[in-house]
């Protein structure tokens, strides 16, 4: 029995027998005199437990409190110790990637049952908190309130006004969109719509919005379906229309120990060659990120083809050694 259960346990038997004496405590528990002392001192101090030591009934009861007074619960819901430290890892990640304290607010009395119920202990909140480091870099601010109002346009299924700045071409431009679903990629909040300007499918970086305006018109809706084929035909975030192609990529054999294990799109394909170099393939549409991607591997990668995506990575080779020769 741990010690959530343990909590549980004492409660019932004060509300099925009223008065409960001391060795029925450690007998119904399985645990020392200490164990049991310290779990009644952890219920008072964190759940506000009223139970006393009746001199009396030689036993321990529930102190009677005016009917104004708090009344005392125990979490609602009931997770094992385990459960709860699982919860509270998920929950500390995900902070590490809550730019702005865009969702900590909304969960943050849970999080302090969950530290209640797990307590002070060796796997405590706090110490998991401690032990786990995610190191964000890259990731771009934005204003909470646009946060919160494409998180409501989102799933209230409302289509939105905005004005978004494009730093690819570094204009502003005026949609029409329907929100279809978030994304968190590379540190960022991207929104993928259907553009009524364009008529077509879009995603735009939620820190480019520079205004909303939230509409009383129904968003158009996308299946889930037609949303993956077309998201997905792409490497990266970056999704423009174009045909899509598939590019070859290979890899040094000591370069090879690392790429082989990454996931660089979801239809890739991959294998080894005698030399224990590893051929990539993967499709996009837009070269923009992944020439980026396979430039940050310098000479362990070859281009294999399409020729015209080597010949980019070759131009952005030599324009780089031209900078910096």
């Amino acid at each position: 029995m741990n010690r959530l259960e343990r909590f549980y346990k004492i409660d019932a038997l004060l509300h099925e027998r009223t008065v409960v004496p001391r060795d029925a405590f450690l007998q119904e528990l399985e645990v020392s005199l200490a164990t049991f002392k310290r779990d009644l001192e952890y219920m008072r101090d964190r759940f506000h437990a009223p139970v006393i030591w009746d001199a009396d009934l030689r036993g321990y009861r529930f102190e009677v409190k005016p009917k104004s007074a708090k009344q005392f619960e125990l979490p609602g819901l009931w997770f094992t110790e385990t459960e709860a430290l699982a919860l509270v890892t998920m929950q500390h990640l995900l902070s590490s990637l809550d730019q702005g304290g865009l969702i900590g607010p909304h969960i943050a009395p849970l999080m302090a049952r969950l530290d209640a119920i797990i307590g002070a202990g060796e796997a405590s909140a706090g110490e998991v908190r401690k032990r786990i480091r995610l190191l964000s870099f890259g990731s771009r601010k934005m204003p909470l309130e646009h946060f919160s109002l494409v998180g409501s346009a989102l799933f209230k299924r409302r289509r939105m006004k905005i004005e978004y700045y494009a730093r690819s071409t570094n204009e502003h431009s005026a949609r029409e969109v329907s929100p279809q679903r978030l994304v968190h990629y590379r540190e960022n909040w991207y929104l993928d719509t259907w553009c009524h300007l364009r008529n077509d499918l879009r995603s735009f970086s939620v820190d480019g919005l520079r205004r909303i305006e939230l509409l009383d018109t129904p968003a158009r809706e996308i299946s889930l379906k037609a949303l993956d084929e077309y998201m997905g035909k792409s490497h990266g975030i970056v999704r423009t229309g174009g045909q899509v192609q598939r590019a070859r990529l290979r890899f040094s054999a000591e370069r090879a120990r690392w790429v082989a294990s990454e996931v660089w799109h979801p239809d890739q394909a991959g294998s080894f060659d005698a030399k224990g170099r590893y051929t990539l393939e993967l499709p996009y549409r837009d070269d923009r990120e992944l020439v980026l991607d396979i430039m940050r591997h310098g000479g362990a990668v070859e281009v294999l083809s399409p020729v015209t995506l080597r010949r980019k990575v070759r131009a952005e080779h030599a324009a780089a050694v031209a900078l910096n020769g």
